[in-house]
């Protein structure tokens, strides 16, 4: 019997309940479960079908990521996780997923507040979320960043009080490489709405349009000039941006062609 049998069946329970419950799809997501008497943690390997997944599978690393125990490679997110368990003392375990709603408050760059008893019944503070990563950020250890991130967000908050966090962006729009150049002279129309006129709205809707990439944004603009009209000058930041959109599409669209030509085929 191993000596990490205790920390692997938890993990693993764990793990599976991912997609039970609609967490997450394919090989995403992760659970890890952590012996502070041992200094070890037990967390799902990479790339193996929730379906598939054992509990002999379970892969145990200590925390300065070499693994202890297992013969494959754990998850691409563990440096995420030894960086919270090496700081923030006391935790036994860590959940990762990319469930639909938390990745598009995610994406939006913005905390999810207490709109309601059920998420009252769970924390009775905003879910907060991190800073953008920059580009060094990402081109570097970019598992151990979003840990440092996390980090961050938790400089003014308790961790035992929140224990939920989303990670700013995670989940990016990424076209893939047959596409990468589609679209060479592609420019997109300024819609309408990116320099509408605000004249007629309140003080705090055109604060929120001006400001408002990330929540904190307007909310500490008291004082600065609010104009009536958005300039349009950001929106040429965001071509290559909305570019990158369509060109994922463009897989999604050989990917359903591919589906009806099957059936078709069948009849």
């Amino acid at each position: 019997m191993s000596a990490y049998e205790a920390i692997k069946e938890e993990a693993f329970e764990e793990n599976r309940k991912i997609p039970e419950l609609g967490l997450d799809i394919s090989t995403f997501g992760n659970v890890s479960a952590f012996d502070p008497q041992k200094g070890v943690l037990a967390i799902k390997p990479s790339g193996v079908p929730y379906s598939r997944l054992t509990m002999d599978q379970m892969v145990v690393v200590d925390l300065d990521n070499k693994v202890v125990e297992g013969e494959l490679r754990p998850s691409s997110d563990t440096r995420t996780h030894t960086v919270l368990y090496r700081n923030f003392k006391g935790i036994r375990g860590i959940v990762h997923t990319h469930s639909t709603y938390a990745v598009a408050w995610a994406q939006a760059m913005r905390p999810i507040p207490v709109l309601g008893t059920t998420h009252a019944d769970h924390l009775a503070q905003d879910i907060p979320v991190t800073k953008v990563m920059s580009d060094d950020m990402i081109g570097g250890d970019y598992e151990e960043e979003t840990g440092n991130q996390i980090l961050d967000t938790f400089q003014a908050l308790s961790f035992s009080e929140i224990e939920m966090v989303l990670v700013a962006c995670h989940g990016p729009f990424t076209p893939a490489e047959r596409h990468k150049d589609a679209f060479p002279d592609g420019e997109l129309e300024e819609p309408a709405s990116w320099s509408i006129d605000f004249s007629a709205s309140p003080l705090w809707r055109r604060r929120c349009a001006l400001y408002g990439e990330h929540y904190k944004d307007w909310l500490s603009s008291e004082g600065k000039a609010v104009p009536d009209r958005i300039p349009p000058e950001p929106w040429q930041g965001k071509q290559e941006v909305r570019l990158n959109m369509l060109r994922c599409l463009l897989a999604v669209d050989e990917g359903l062609g591919r589906v009806l030509d099957l059936l078709e085929e069948q009849g």
